[in-house]
Parts: structure tokens; C-alpha cells; sequence
């Protein structure tokens, strides 16, 4: 038997497409704007700002007595999210957050005996570890037969979740005692671990197949039993209210 080669425009046509078939196709998790199967889970990063609401006795003691407001007490806020997704509208997700302020402050009526301010430093530090459920009312994405997800431009979300958050607020520096006015530097901290519970609000706008924008509100609610020298307080707030933005994956 005789092999025949093809010769001309057709056959080097004809012989470049065969080897062109001939090559394994790499692997692909994405396609032009869709995904190859619908995701499974999503990781995501928010950072933003956490405002504190400091309505127990503890913070009203502190800003009558020292130069801090309120607001001292809110700050700065960092979180991270891994959702799993349960259904085409509900997520289960495990999130952590960190949120701390540290302020300089002094006595308002008091100096000490070279007329110097009494100063001192309030540090106020929250960590919830949570687990949410994340409602979406509107489908976030829509399946084209059994090869492909095609991802919205916009998700808006609802959801709640409970936790535990562990906390700290600390007051060192130098302080007046009331019934000798002597001045003396201490430490009195107070920390510990306590139940928390919080709403949510928020919408993912898509960037592409894996990757999306997230925006969120947050109102978290906790208490807990003041420590060491601040047993004759009541339970401090912890709640506050916090506004995030972030980036998130899809896996």
C-alpha cells in the first residue's frame, strides 16, 4: 500500500486543521464572561469603617472624666468571609472581623504637681468569629444548559448570624485618686469572650466570571460582664453598626 501526499493550498489547509484537532485542549475554568459549572463557594475580603455605639456606663465614666468622645471608640475594620453555597439563594457563611481603636487622653480638671497633664491610653479592640446565612432575592446568576453560569452584574442580599466575639478595653497611664488626689500609674483591663448576634445588608456587583465587588452594612449586637478592676460596672457595649467594601472569588 502507497502513502499519497497532499499537495497545494488544500492540502496544507487540510493538514494544519488536523494537527491543530490533534492537540489536547488545556483545562479552562472560566470562558468568555462565564463560568464552565456554577460556583461552590466564594471567598471574600471587606475592609471599611466600624462605628462603635459605646452606650453602657464604662464609656460614659471614661469621656466624663477624660478627654474622649464617643467616637474614640470607633475605628477602622478589617473582614474576611468564606461562603459555601447551600442553593441558587442562600449561602452559609463563616466570617472574622477585627475592629480596635487606641486614643491618648488626659484628666479634663486635673494636672499633677508640676501642672502637667495626667495622661493615659484607652485601647478598645473587638474579634467576632461568626457563622451567617446570606439571603439573595433575585437569582444571582443563571445556568446555560449543563456547561456553563453566567454570573449577574448585581446581587443584593439580606442575612443574619450569631457568634462569638472576644474583646478587650484597657486604660494605662496615669490616673488620680479620688479620696487622697494622689496620682499614680496603673493598668486596668478587662477582656474575655462573649455571645454576639447581627444583621446585614449587602450587594455583590460582578467584575467577570470569578471575581466580583461586595459592599455590606452590618449591625452587630453584644454585651458582655466587665473583668478584674471593672467589676463595679455593668456590661459593656460592644455593639456598633459597620459599613465595608471589598473583593471576593468565586471557586
Amino acid at each position: 500500500m502507497s502513502i499519497k501526499v497532499v499537495t497545494g493550498r488544500g492540502g496544507v489547509a487540510l493538514l494544519a486543521c488536523a494537527l491543530a484537532l490533534a492537540q489536547p485542549a488545556p483545562a479552562q475554568g472560566t470562558g468568555d464572561g462565564f463560568l464552565f459549572r456554577r460556583p461552590s463557594a466564594t471567598f471574600a475580603f471587606r475592609a471599611g469603617y466600624d462605628r462603635a455605639l459605646a452606650g453602657s456606663d464604662v464609656f460614659s465614666f471614661v469621656t466624663e472624666r477624660l478627654t474622649l468622645g464617643r467616637g474614640a471608640f470607633s475605628s477602622l475594620t478589617v473582614a474576611t468571609d468564606l461562603s459555601a453555597r447551600l442553593n441558587d439563594r442562600v449561602d452559609l457563611v463563616f466570617g472574622a472581623s477585627y475592629s480596635g481603636s487606641r486614643s491618648r487622653s488626659e484628666f479634663h480638671d486635673w494636672v499633677d504637681q508640676d501642672t502637667l497633664p495626667i495622661e493615659q491610653t484607652t485601647t478598645f479592640a473587638r474579634i467576632p468569629l461568626t457563622v451567617s446565612l446570606k439571603f439573595f432575592p433575585a437569582q444571582r446568576g443563571r445556568s446555560i444548559g449543563n456547561l456553563a453560569w453566567v454570573p449577574a452584574r448585581y446581587a443584593p442580599y439580606v442575612g443574619f448570624g450569631a457568634g462569638a466575639m472576644w474583646y478587650r478595653f484597657r486604660q494605662e497611664g496615669d490616673f488620680v485618686d479620688f479620696e487622697t488626689l494622689d496620682v499614680f500609674r496603673d493598668k486596668f483591663d478587662s477582656s474575655g469572650w462573649t455571645m454576639t448576634a447581627h444583621g446585614l445588608a449587602g450587594v455583590e456587583v460582578a467584575l467577570g466570571p470569578r471575581f466580583f465587588l461586595v459592599g455590606e452594612g452590618r449591625y452587630t449586637w453584644a454585651r458582655s460582664t466587665m473583668r478584674q478592676a471593672w467589676v463595679d460596672f455593668d456590661r459593656i457595649d460592644l455593639s456598633g453598626f459597620s459599613v465595608t467594601a471589598g473583593i471576593a472569588f468565586r471557586m
